[in-house]
């Protein structure tokens, strides 16, 4: 098992490098002149040059990249005589004669616009998009879990098929609409009778009182990023647990007259979850990168907006920071999904 979890991790760190490789040339090509969006409508060469000193961006591309290498990397190596502080938030330093090697927290850079640095704006974003994930992730799983069970028990009813019509009708929207239609029915047409807003976040200001939570805000959005998830955790349920019902075991606890709701919470249901549990861990990233639409059209305050408004203003740091973000998050998720998989269906094999 460790060294199947020793070979995720590894393979995981290479494609993390994939991600960052391809991240900077593709970005670094598209954009050859960063440094003109930096300074806005100033235009004078001293300026110019100033910002590509700050950035590194008057040294050779591979020169930029191996900098940008040792930016992002947990462990970096730096001359005895550079400013380190300004940079970089360090946690262990280690002098080897002229030498400095840092343990730190990787720099993502500084943001063009606020010069502030990029992990600081996603770590105050993410705490946004987690709650609206983790609300969404909730709402999936309660409401799926409940329709798929009672779908399984009535099957070819009209209930089961009302519930797998909605379910696939769910699965083929995307959240971006859902959140439009959302936003206007609650949030415009019934407003007065749901109290509900068509944009909002989680916390508001008060000119008098200041910062104070606004949770109803966090319904439409929730709801907007849940529905295919609910979705299809709602159909994996019912597949499943319909298969669960039809086992050995299930007849045998029958036939000893064992209570029919014990049979269908102890019994049936813990075995019918493991595709379902699998799903969640997948799809719980999923909502934490996938948020982007739905909080820019409900203006709530998360990555996803933090990431639509830095293209808009050519901000670079913050939009390169931002997707290895996310894709360090689909990593990490999809090795512990692995290990859930090994864990709970016996019939995976390490090998």
């Amino acid at each position: 098992m460790i060294q199947f979890i020793l070979k995720r991790i590894l393979s995981g760190i290479f494609i993390l490098f994939s991600v960052i490789t391809v991240v900077f040339f593709l970005f670094k090509f598209s954009f050859p002149n960063p440094e003109k969006m930096a300074i806005g409508q100033r235009t004078d060469v001293a300026t110019q040059e100033s910002i590509k000193k700050e950035f590194g961006l008057d040294k050779p591309t591979f020169t930029q990249y191996a900098l940008f290498l040792n930016d992002i990397s947990p462990i970096s190596l730096h001359s005895k005589d550079e400013e380190l502080n300004f940079k970089y938030d360090p946690l262990l330093k280690i002098i080897l004669h002229n030498k400095v090697i840092l343990i730190k927290t990787p720099f993502l850079r500084k943001s063009f616009q606020s010069r502030v640095k990029t992990t600081k704006l996603i770590r105050e974003s993410f705490k946004g998009t987690f709650i609206l994930a983790l609300a969404s992730i909730l709402l999936a799983i309660i409401l799926g879990v409940l329709l798929g069970v009672l779908s399984s028990i009535k099957i070819n009813s009209p209930i089961d098929q009302t519930i797998v019509f909605i379910s696939t009708i769910g699965i083929s929207v995307p959240s971006f609409f859902s959140a439009i239609i959302l936003a206007w029915l609650f949030g415009f047409v019934l407003h007065d009778y749901t109290g509900l807003f068509m944009t909002g976040s989680w916390t508001d200001i008060d000119p008098y009182n200041g910062e104070y939570y606004q949770w109803k805000n966090i319904i439409l959005p929730a709801i907007a990023l849940g529905v295919r998830p609910l979705s299809i955790f709602t159909l994996l349920t019912r597949s499943s647990m319909f298969d669960t019902l039809n086992k050995d075991f299930i007849k045998t606890a029958k036939s000893k007259g064992i209570n029919p709701s014990s049979i269908l919470i102890k019994h049936a249901l813990p075995n019918a979850l493991n595709p379902v549990i699998t799903a969640i861990s997948g799809w719980f990233a999923s909502l934490l990168a996938g948020a982007f639409f739905v909080e820019y059209i409900f203006n709530w305050r998360g990555l996803g907006k933090l990431t639509i408004e830095a293209l808009e203003m050519n901000d670079l740091p913050v939009v390169m920071g931002s997707i290895l973000f996310i894709g360090f998050i689909f990593i990490i998720t999809n090795i512990i999904v692995d290990i859930l998989y090994v864990k709970l269906d016996p019939r995976i094999k390490l090998s």
